[in-house]
């Protein structure tokens, strides 16, 4: 799993994969993705979820913290004129609608659950949006086996052992020293120890926040399998999706479409 993660190349062609195959058709059962969609990626990385849109001719804007993703999208998408594209690195917090406007589609793949004070963070992003943007959101339950992330690790065994993550923070931090993982890798794990999301607390924030759910597909295989692992997506079934809490350790993804 490392040489994927280390790899970003071939992460930009995984992502671009799913969200052509899965992402954009779902979000085409609630209107067309063309030239006329205006489409803001939060937490874009490389890239790799814009291309498809791109693709679509849709007028895209990127943001991500960090810079040197942005600079490996720039040269992944560097077809692409600042008319149709532009890609920048700066926190959305210190970003205006003046500066962008609104957007008819925004996407948060695999980012949401990175984000401190969600809470606050859902109420804001709605300034980019207008009563009928479609915001899709993809992310892992905590709970879900390698919901902390942790096949990012360098120690082969750790970044293929579920479930540990849920330990006690000090003894999944001792573990991860054990393992030989740096200070700057255990750092932004034990981060996520504090971001990681369930369900039930999106369900929750979305609600308070106001937002409409227009769809939402909990899955017991993540469509990014596919590319990944050779697996085929499935959808969890109805009556695991229906427990609480206990859903969170089953599913490995859940897809939302809403809208403010």
């Amino acid at each position: 799993m490392q040489d994927r993660h280390s790899d970003r190349q071939r992460y930009f062609n995984e992502q671009a994969y799913t969200t052509q195959k899965y992402v954009i058709p779902y979000l085409e059962k609630f209107g067309k993705v063309d030239s006329n969609s205006r489409v803001l990626e939060i937490g874009c990385g490389e890239g790799g979820n814009i291309l498809p849109f791109l693709e679509r001719g849709c007028k895209v804007v990127g943001i991500d913290l960090n810079c040197k993703q942005i600079e490996n999208a720039k040269q992944y998408l560097v077809e692409y004129n600042e008319e149709q594209l532009q890609l920048i690195c700066q926190n959305i917090y210190d970003v205006t609608p003046e500066e962008f406007g609104v957007f008819d589609i925004v996407i948060m793949r695999d980012v949401i659950e990175h984000i401190p004070n969600q809470e606050v963070f859902l109420g804001f992003v709605k300034r980019f949006m207008h009563e009928n943007t479609l915001f899709f959101l993809g992310f892992p339950p905590w709970q879900m086996p390698f919901g902390g992330h942790q096949q990012v690790c360098k120690n082969k065994w750790l970044s293929k052992l579920p479930y540990y993550h849920l330990l006690p923070r000090n003894i999944y931090k001792s573990i991860l020293k054990k393992g030989g993982e740096s200070e700057g890798k255990i750092r932004s794990l034990m981060e996520h120890v504090d971001t990681g999301i369930s369900v039930e607390r999106f369900n929750r924030i979305i609600r308070e926040e106001n937002y409409r759910v227009l769809d939402r597909s909990p899955y017991l295989f993540n469509p990014n399998y596919e590319i990944k692992f050779n697996l085929t997506p499935r959808k969890q079934l109805d009556f695991i999706d229906s427990i609480p809490v206990f859903r969170n350790f089953v599913t490995t993804c859940y897809y939302f479409i809403i809208s403010p």
